[in-house]
């Protein structure tokens, strides 16, 4: 009787959230998000564009990081459904899985109204 072939690693891997275990997920970037990197690294610049790329860098890296692990951050689901959280200084990126796929949402300053920007019918990750 022959062998059955093995099962694929991406089945033997695969988990739930469709993210393969040891795989880092491609990482994307909504427009929201990609404005709010803009923005956060003009409000920098005022006083420094060194500091300002820096920080803007040190977000980016955080964003590829998410994508190593996305289950270990914070759930959000009482904002979003499916979204989580990460944190780096005083800012929070938001960020959903979507199968094999990590989408950064939002990078918002923690001072921000979380709860009225994502309350209103889920404006804050549209687009």
């Amino acid at each position: 009787m022959p062998n059955p072939s093995p099962p694929s690693s991406r089945a033997v891997n695969a988990r739930p959230d469709g993210v393969a275990h040891g795989l880092m997920a491609a990482v994307t970037f909504s427009p929201k998000s990609r404005q709010d990197l803009l923005d956060i690294g003009d409000y920098i610049a005022k006083d420094s564009r060194a500091n300002a790329r820096q920080f803007v860098g040190k977000l980016m890296a955080q964003c590829q990081r998410i994508g190593h692990a996305p289950l270990a951050y914070t759930n959000r689901e009482d904002l979003i459904p499916g979204l989580r959280m990460a944190p780096l200084g005083r800012y929070v990126i938001f960020f959903r899985v979507l199968g094999d796929v990590v989408r950064i949402e939002r990078v918002l300053h923690s001072a921000r109204d979380v709860r009225a920007l994502f309350g209103q019918g889920g404006q804050a990750v549209s687009d």
